[in-house]
């Protein structure tokens, strides 16, 4: 650690070039391994300090990377899995191992095809020169030496011995044998990894290889689209999102002072998160696991005993959360708890000063995340919507994907944060865009359980196997790992819930309103929310979604 911290003090300089394998930080982001290839020609590159386009390993994240950010792979890979444990981390580098392991067979089988070409040139060679050496050895014991005179010469006669040295099986133009063949190659990577030491270690450049990283950096981008949060270059380089408490900094990075913070001097953001449910619950975990500081508050105060436990802080009321941090994160169960959150009694509102950040992340109609936004901006805030699309498992793994929409700039701001959380994240544009997006993803999600239950209680009904029935959707085109979780839930009877039942139906009945406002029909939606509402009557609210299943046997 001795030497990390004389790097950091003067740091040496670092010869890194495209393939070379790295690890690369994002400010309070602990490192992570990547690769430098070449970039999407849509990326341009930032301005200023001389910077690599990095591929991480075990994501789909890709940025620009300042060059003090990155340090060679094998260099540091026994330091960086000393201090980070998780699950995520973990895959990564087993993910660089398996593509090193492919490398090396690659390079090997090139190794030795060359070594054998060189075996079997040298081979030659050395039959070329036996029979020369015997040939010298006949013209000089079986003929008379004769002096050959400048006249034979002009003519173009030449002895026998000359003719042996100028004659040659070669064509014209062509290179020698002994120059184009028994060239050593460069020694490989994995020889240099083997017999060198892994300080210099340095990946070489190929042809094809920069051009499929492009090809799958392009094509992700393009999956995603230009809006994905893997896209915004120049959030990641600034590592927007960073915890301020610099002796936390210190105890939970080691090797800080060898990855100094992109902007040192310059105040990082302090996150704020109201509402532990579900889905709050996983997404805060996640936020810790990746190293921010966060504030919590609750309604009921002992859900946030376990997040303080594993280094979170508490905040008393929505108003403090607001006001100590930079950037407040907010996940309720409905438009009423969402207002009630932010202009109730020592509410978020109370706690807006110019420049505070509040993102909403709860399910909700248009109407009211406009009005939230509005009385925010008013009070010189800042605001972005960000419902997200997943389940408590989709949660707890840090896979949601979000839908942003409102302040362009502090989605950006948002982005490590987001990437914590969720696997992708989508902007929509203006303030309402996310939120009916979301009610949108949640119909379909919502109408389609009630479908799958309706399918399984026909089937016993008419004499069929619920799981025949089960294993032949599988087979189809409608196999998902949402509609084996959710039969299996039912055949089961295991309705624990991963997504409440009132809260899809809240989703459904949202939904309907909307399509009401612009005089679109939803009749699969209302047909689907009935089904619910008497599921609900059934005493299913605070049960799974696939409870649902319930309605039809009762």
């Amino acid at each position: 650690m001795a030497a990390a911290a004389g790097a950091a003090a003067a740091p040496a300089p670092v010869n890194l070039r495209l393939g070379d394998l790295v690890w690369g930080k994002l400010g309070r982001y602990p490192p992570w391994p990547g690769k430098i290839v070449n970039p999407p020609k849509d990326l341009k590159k930032p301005r200023g300090k001389k910077c690599f386009f990095v591929k991480f390993f075990g994501t789909e994240d890709h940025a620009w990377i300042k060059v003090e950010q990155l340090k060679p792979y094998h260099a540091h890979k026994e330091d960086m899995i000393k201090i980070n444990k998780g699950k995520r981390f973990q895959q990564a580098v087993d993910a660089v191992e398996e593509f090193l392991k492919k490398a090396k067979g690659k390079d090997q089988a090139s190794h030795n095809s060359t070594e054998e070409k060189n075996r079997q040139n040298s081979s030659e060679e050395r039959g070329k020169s036996a029979g020369e050496e015997k040939r010298k050895a006949g013209l000089s014991e079986g003929k008379p030496k004769k002096r050959v005179s400048s006249v034979s010469s002009e003519r173009g006669s030449k002895s026998p011995l000359k003719r042996t040295y100028e004659q040659s099986p070669r064509k014209r133009g062509r290179p020698p044998k002994d120059e184009k063949d028994l060239t050593i190659p460069e020694s490989s990577t994995v020889k240099r990894m083997m017999t060198g030491t892994v300080a210099g270690f340095k990946w070489p450049p190929s042809v094809s290889e920069p051009a499929v990283c492009y090809q799958a950096i392009s094509k992700k981008l393009k999956e995603t689209g230009s809006t994905s949060i893997q896209a915004a270059d120049s959030t990641a380089i600034n590592g927007s999102i960073t915890p301020t408490d610099k002796k936390l900094d210190k105890e939970f990075d080691p090797l800080a002072e060898a990855f100094p913070d992109p902007q040192p001097g310059v105040a990082t953001n302090r996150i704020g998160f109201l509402g532990l449910g579900l889905m709050g619950s996983g997404i805060v975990s996640n936020l810790l696991k990746m190293g921010h500081t966060v504030t919590v508050w609750n309604r009921t105060a002992e859900k946030c005993d376990l997040f303080i436990q594993e280094g979170a802080r508490l905040g008393r009321t929505p108003a403090e959360v607001v006001s100590t941090c930079d950037i407040t994160f907010a996940c309720v169960s409905d438009p009423k708890a969402a207002k009630d959150l932010v202009l109730g009694p020592s509410g978020v509102l109370q706690g807006i000063r110019p420049g505070k950040c509040y993102v909403d992340m709860s399910t909700v109609d248009a109407d009211t995340v406009t009005e939230l936004a509005q009385v925010i901006v008013s009070r010189g805030g800042r605001f972005l919507e960000a419902p997200v699309s997943g389940n408590q498992q989709l949660s707890n793994d840090g896979m949601l994907v979000i839908l942003a929409a409102g302040d362009r700039g502090l989605y950006e701001d948002c982005s490590s944060c987001f990437q914590a959380m969720g696997k992708t994240s989508f902007f929509l544009g203006e303030v309402g865009n996310a939120a009916k997006m979301m009610l949108i993803v949640n119909m379909v999600q919502g109408s389609f359980m009630a479908t799958i239950a309706e399918g399984l209680t026909l089937a016993q009904v008419t004499g069929q196997s619920q799981q025949t029935l089960l294993d032949i959707l599988n087979q189809g085109q409608l196999a998902s790992i949402f509609l084996d979780q959710k039969c299996q839930n039912i055949l089961q009877g295991n309705f624990k819930p991963d997504f409440y039942l009132k809260y899809i139906q809240k989703d459904l009945r949202l939904a309907i309103a909307l399509g009401d406002s612009v005089n679109h029909p939803t009749p699969m939606a209302a047909a689907a929310n009935e089904v619910y509402k008497r599921a609900k009557a059934l005493d299913q609210s605070d049960n799974d979604m696939s409870a649902v299943y319930r309605a039809y046997i009762h």
